[in-house]
């Protein structure tokens, strides 16, 4: 990464809480520049790559350069040039005229030139004003170049938020439950400057300019107007005891405390911001023994840059105090931290990052200096305003330094493995003084490294926590392999073990859980109110929680037959909403009334069977239970139904596969989950690198990425794209037997196995998305939840990856096969049900692309991204908020989905074909006999089975058959759709 600083990024205030913490630490093995430069191997952290802003500033900062005094201001609706297409217009809006109108669909750009008459550090401003966007919470990312290129890494996601407030009041439903309410954007001018995504520096980023003319390019993908671009001189925050001198005499504030409730917020930056239900007996309002949204955060406030503004009035001008009843708990001795504001200003140093250190239970949190004393804060009468918003400055450096410590780590694990050949042999004597004489003194400073990470967190931290002791004990097992340095060859997976266990403290460190109840501003000689609850009401509320225990508001056997009962295996949220567009929607158009249950585990089901107990419809079960439960006559044969025809070809045909049995489906298809291409789009441009269209490509990228310390990721679990792709199937067309014993199932099975055996893909990814996320894979094959996280919790890699479909098998005729499953969750009418036709129309509703469109805007609106609602209707899929390059991607693969059918004994399938690759891959059986060895598993657990149901009879006789659907062209339904 180039010169590599755990000192603090320029401008970080020391943080700020009971116990000041120095931060002018630097490890002893800080990396230089020379020694970046000496690596023989490209890597993603070598100087060929984009450095960090904290690198790039120091650097700036010692040849000379100072902060500027001058200004410029760029009109936006002038720009010297832009993309093609009539997505760019100027005009008026909100009292603003001749603004540039970015009306963006898809990723485009914007380009402008200054003339600089000083040179200097700036920062950079936008006025700007969110237009209806794209997505439902998306902030307006750009990624900002300089002349042409980034000055530092984080300029490729320069990030403008939304604003979004609550919807009130706070419906409840029939239970008495209050129900979260949707997000409601609020869209306004607002002059803000260039942050980056991540929040991981205190003030807004510096841009070294020349004296003269240069060029400034945004490219995004969110709707926006733009006033203008405004260049100025860095702001300079003082410390308090700078600012609280210069205070105005001012007479004591005769007013009391203003308390304000946390979950009435006036804005947020988030829509994943939630409100929160807490029994506490001292939060406010008590909630009942039912769902009270009383406080605001937790798990939903926790990642960079969000950001929540209250609205309060004072009633005189003088000093005030500020304290929050605040509950931290969420990761156990780990501190968070806060950037704090007054009328969108940080008044000074110690409230960039202060920090709130771990509590089990809620605290009263008076914001206080190093000695007790509460911060001082002279405010006008008046309305003001209070924001606070999460920032990972302080652990910054430590991601850092974690970087380059499991860049160390991959270097020695890949020296040791090219000496082993990755093979352990403990009969074989090492003289690794003589096969590696740097070893040791790699390993050494790798220990040292972890221990200075370990203590710098520890002083930023506060208090020893599980991530501080993780860096102690892998130092002190460094450390003991060097006291037996020739035997280091034999425990290379240890080295693995640890920069696994080393690169999972990231999304850790990344995570600062606050939760809010009420906030207090109080004159600074008045006392604040009571903000914890004494031990009697603790133990009354105890008390009083344990009775309402009692009250079951979801009992699954308490079924309402006068109602159409629905049981939903989802999270509260998912039911909530349901039941509120049921009852808006479905019971106001058909009169038919329809009680949502939450369904905590699918086993419920079965035992609610044998108690004479069933609901009349089940939602988000997965696609192997319908067939189950057919096998046994419990759930409805739905193609049965009047209009089912309809229905049918609204899906893809192979997600049909997994819920057929015996001619008949058991199912509708509700999410369906996508294996797509993942590829960071710098690195392989960086390495020349063409996205892959075939399995024969991905084997040419291969060797250029290892030979830069990267790989390719491909899910050992996700078998069907080779089996598929080379025109094998799982089973006989009559559903009696395996497959797999075809010319054509060796085939794909080796194919399969070759990915790890000969071209060395790495068989065990604890998490390919931190993988992707540092560069170190930047190519892999994943499914939907990776798309989702990557959109929800990477910000930092805005424009810098993209998808494609995934790599498939080249036809005589030159076409590309791409076949591949993904998993499925499904809806289910149960055979008992008395009120089949009303269920069958409840069911026709649901998945009908106006109400999926419908929920799945509402689901997303109410929880943000992460709740990207996968329909398994392409209809429905293209109303939702993907980016429309994306959203063409999935389509695409979309017409190859091809589940695994499920059949009587089916389930021993996956297991033996994964006992199969096991053998094939980890213990180097042969891959021929290896799979035979499955086919003779699978076939004699499906017999069984088919004697048990009455396939076959007990002399292996075929009564009757499956008759599988064949399914060997790609859908072409789903063209209509792609864009």
């Amino acid at each position: 990464m180039g010169a590599i600083s755990l000192l603090p990024a320029e401008g970080t205030a020391p943080v700020a809480n009971a116990t000041a913490i120095k931060q002018e630490q630097q490890p002893p093995t800080a990396v230089t520049p020379q020694a970046a430069k000496a690596t023989d191997a490209k890597t993603i952290n070598s100087p060929d790559f984009e450095l960090y802003y904290a690198d790039v500033l120091q650097t700036w900062k010692q040849q000379g350069a100072q902060d500027a005094a001058n200004s410029v201001t760029i009109k936006a609706a002038a720009p010297a040039a832009r993309s093609e297409g009539s997505i760019f217009s100027t005009g008026s809006l909100e009292g603003k005229t001749d603004v540039l109108l970015w009306k963006a669909a898809s990723t485009s750009w914007v380009e402008y030139q200054f003339n600089v008459s000083a040179k200097g550090l700036y920062e950079f401003q936008a006025s700007y004003r969110p237009l209806p966007g794209n997505g439902v919470g998306n902030p307006i990312a750009w990624d900002v170049t300089l002349d042409g290129k980034h000055p530092f890494r984080e300029a490729s996601s320069i990030t403008f938020y939304r604003e979004w407030k609550d919807a009130r009041p706070i419906l409840k439903n029939d239970d008495g439950d209050e129900v979260r309410p949707r997000s409601i954007e609020a869209p306004a001018w607002r002059i803000q400057p260039f942050i980056d995504s991540e929040g991981a520096y205190a003030n807004p980023l510096k841009w070294y300019l020349t004296e003269g003319v240069h060029t400034i390019r945004l490219s995004g993908n969110e709707p926006v107007a733009i006033e203008e671009l405004r260049i100025v001189p860095p702001e300079k925050l003082k410390p308090y005891a700078g600012v609280a001198a210069a205070y105005p005499q001012s007479k004591p504030v005769e007013a009391q405390a203003l308390t304000l409730q946390a979950e009435d917020m006036a804005l947020k930056n988030d829509t994943s911001i939630k409100l929160f239900s807490d029994t506490d007996p001292r939060t406010v309002p008590v909630a009942k023994g039912r769902i009270t949204y009383n406080t605001v955060g937790a798990k939903r406030w926790m990642y960079q840059n969000q950001e929540i503004t209250w609205n309060f009035e004072v009633p005189e001008t003088g000093k005030y105090k500020l304290a929050l009843r605040s509950l931290q708990n969420q990761i156990s001795q780990k501190s968070s931290f806060r950037r704090i504001k007054i009328d969108d200003k940080v008044p000074f140093e110690e409230f960039l990052m202060y920090r709130f250190p771990y509590n089990s239970s809620w605290k009263g949190t008076v914001l206080e200096q190093p000695d007790g004393k509460p911060y001082e804060l002279f405010l006008e009468k008046g309305k003001h305003t209070l924001s606070i918003a999460v920032t990972g400055a302080p652990i910054k450096p430590i991601l850092i330094g974690i970087d380059e410590l499991s860049q160390r780590l991959r270097s020695i694990d890949q020296d040791l493995r090219a000496l082993t050949g990755g093979l352990i042999d403990r009969n074989r004597t090492w003289k690794v003084d003589q096969e590696l004489p740097d070893l040791a003194g790699r390993l050494d400073e790798t220990a040292k490294l972890m221990d200075s990470l370990s203590g710098q967190l520890l002083l930023v931290n506060g208090s020893k926590d599980s991530i501080i002791q993780g860096f102690s004990t892998s130092a002190q097992d460094i450390r003991e392999l060097l006291k037996k340095l020739d035997d280091v060859p034999y425990y290379a997976d240890q080295i693995t073990s640890i920069n696994e266990k080393i690169s999972n403290f990231i999304e850790q460190l990344l995570q600062q859980p606050l939760q809010l109840d009420e906030i207090y501003i109080a004159p600074l000689e008045k006392p604040f109110p009571e903000m914890e609850a004494s031990w009697i009401s603790q133990i009354a509320g105890s008390v009083t929680n344990f009775f309402y225990s009692f009250q079951s508001r979801d009992s699954l056997s308490d079924l309402d037959e006068r109602v159409l009962n629905v049981w939903v295996q989802r999270g509260r949220d998912y039911v909530d909403q349901l039941q509120q567009l049921t009852d808006e929607v479905f019971t106001a158009d058909t009169g038919i009334k329809v009680k949502v249950n939450l369904l905590p585990t699918p086993q419920l089901l079965v035992m609610s069977n044998a108690a004479g107990i069933q609901p009349d419809v089940a939602l988000g079960l997965t696609q192997d239970l319908p067939v189950d439960y057919a096998i046994r006559g419990s759930v409805t044969d739905l193609s049965k139904f009047p209009d089912f025809a309809n229905i049918y070809k609204q899906y893809s045909p192979g997600s049909w596969l997994p819920l057929h049995y015996n001619k008949g489906y058991y199912a509708i298809p509700e999410t369906q989950s996508f294996q797509v291409l993942f590829y960071r789009k710098d690195i392989l441009k960086q390495l020349g690198l063409e996205i892959p269209q075939t399995w024969d490509d991905v084997y040419a990228l291969l060797p250029v990425l290892q030979q830069n310390s990267l790989n390719f990721y491909m899910n050992p679990k996700d078998y069907t794209p080779f089996f598929y792709q080379n025109h094998s199937e799982f089973y006989e067309p009559p559903g009696l037997r395996t497959a797999l014993d075809t010319p054509q199932g060796f085939k794909s099975f080796k194919q399969w196995t070759d990915l790890y055996n000969t071209y060395a893909v790495e068989k065990e990814v604890p998490s390919f998305y931190q993988h992707f996320r540092r560069g170190t894979m930047p190519i892999g094959v994943s499914d939907y939840n990776m798309y989702v996280q990557l959109t929800a919790a990477a910000p930092e890699l805005n424009n810098r990856w993209g998808i494609a479909e995934i790599p498939g098998v080249k036809q005589p005729d030159g076409t590309v096969e791409r076949w591949a499953g993904g998993g499925q969750r499904t809806g289910v009418i149960f055979e008992k049900s008395k009120k089949k036709d009303q269920a069958w129309k409840f069911m026709q509703w649901w998945v009908s692309p106006e109400t999926q469109a419908r929920y799945g805007n509402d689901i997303e609106a109410v929880n943000g991204v992460a709740f990207r609602w996968n329909t398994s209707n392409a209809q429905a899929f293209t109303k939702l908020p993907w980016k429309q390059e994306d959203a063409n991607v999935i389509l695409k693969q979309w017409s190859w989905y091809k589940d695994v059918p499920n059949l009587p004994g089916g389930y021993f399938l996956e297991r033996e074909i994964t006992n199969a690759w096991l053998r094939a891959v980890v213990d180097g059986t042969n891959y021929r006999s290896s799979l035979e060895t499955a086919v003779l598993d699978i076939d004699r657990e499906l017999r069984r089975k088919q004697q048990e149901f009455g396939y076959v009879d007990q002399d292996g006789r075929v009564i009757k058959t499956l008759d599988l659907p064949v399914i060997n062209k790609p859908w072409e339904g789903v063209n209509a759709y792609v864009k």
